[in-house]
């Protein structure tokens, strides 16, 4: 995915200097200013009165401003103390005073509170951790409605066989629904960005799929190394087999099971792609199906990948 090239700090784009603000680049500061935009996230969202909203990144209010005069609650995590006290300013002396809740800090490395929805414009360069870190919280929330650059969140949404499919993808469908609802130009922010946006509606599957994340991930992380190369290719590698023998013999010894003294993992990885009919798949034709019952058959055999 192409990164967007920070800037100098000292380069100011010319309506944000009017506005006396001067927004922070290297935190993804591009504020959506399109009130027509905001308008529709929200209703994406399907807001009620009694639900807590979860906002990132929430810049000088104009979403959170939104959310608060439909939601019981709003909780925005911002990084940069400059734009938390816009926020605070913004609805002092206003009857959403009560209703919004400020968390000062870095949300990947914060513990996330309850919350039922997730309303956000993510800055992009947090995009794939923030991902995972809402699709693997807990307790569930319905839904999330995020904004990414456009071409993350076609990887996000593509399916097998799609130039853009990847681990990314098929990891997050792994564990939500994912919808693309709405593409957004890169003139609706300030400043603007280099790329067009668009917003993603992400419901996690609950109950969850009944297997080991960790597990699912490094199967995963191994297939997509060469997508197009066949599995029974990627497996072979050098690197691949050594950690799978390891944690095939850690397995064996916390298990009580005696490894024959002729065990070659090289083997034992080939009979179990072969009798799975899978040496020959690839992972860029492979959907989530067919990772989980690869996967499962693996453990079976007692190979595990974390």
């Amino acid at each position: 995915m192409p990164k967007i090239k920070a800037e100098k700090k000292t380069r100011v784009h010319e309506t944000i200097a009017k506005q006396g603000i001067l927004f922070n680049k290297d935190f993804g500061q591009h504020i959506l200013k399109n009130p027509m935009v905001i308008k529709s996230m929200v209703e994406k969202a399907a807001v009620r009165s009694t639900d807590t909203v979860l906002e990132i990144g929430p810049g000088t209010g104009n979403m959170t401003v939104a959310l608060l005069e439909s939601a019981k609650k709003v909780i925005a995590c911002e990084i940069d103390t400059r734009l938390v006290a816009e926020l605070q300013k913004r609805v002092q002396g206003t009857p959403l005073k009560p209703k919004l809740e400020i968390l000062v800090g870095d949300v990947l490395k914060a513990d996330l509170p309850f919350f039922n929805l997730c309303v956000a414009n993510i800055p992009y360069q947090i995009s794939s951790p923030l991902v995972f870190k809402l699709l693997l919280h807990r307790p569930f929330y319905r839904c999330a409605i995020l904004m990414f650059q456009k071409e993350f969140a076609q990887r996000l949404v593509a399916k097998k066989n799609d130039k853009m499919y990847s681990r990314l993808s098929v990891n997050t469908q792994l564990l939500a629904r994912v919808d693309m609802i709405l593409n957004v130009g890169k003139n609706n922010f300030r400043p603007p960005p280099k790329v067009d946006s668009a917003v993603v509606r992400l419901e996690p599957r609950n109950p969850p799929p009944p297997i080991s994340y960790i597990e699912w991930d490094g199967l995963t992380r191994i297939a997509f190394t060469r997508k197009n190369k066949t599995l029974g290719s990627a497996f072979r590698q050098t690197s691949v087999l050594t950690t799978l023998e390891k944690n095939y013999r850690t397995h064996c010894s916390l298990h009580n099971k005696d490894i024959p003294e002729d065990f070659n993992i090289k083997n034992k990885i080939e009979e179990i792609l072969e009798s799975s009919n899978a040496d020959k798949w690839r992972a860029a034709s492979m959907d989530k199906d067919d990772f989980m019952s690869l996967l499962l058959a693996f453990n079976k055999n007692d190979i595990y990948f974390a």
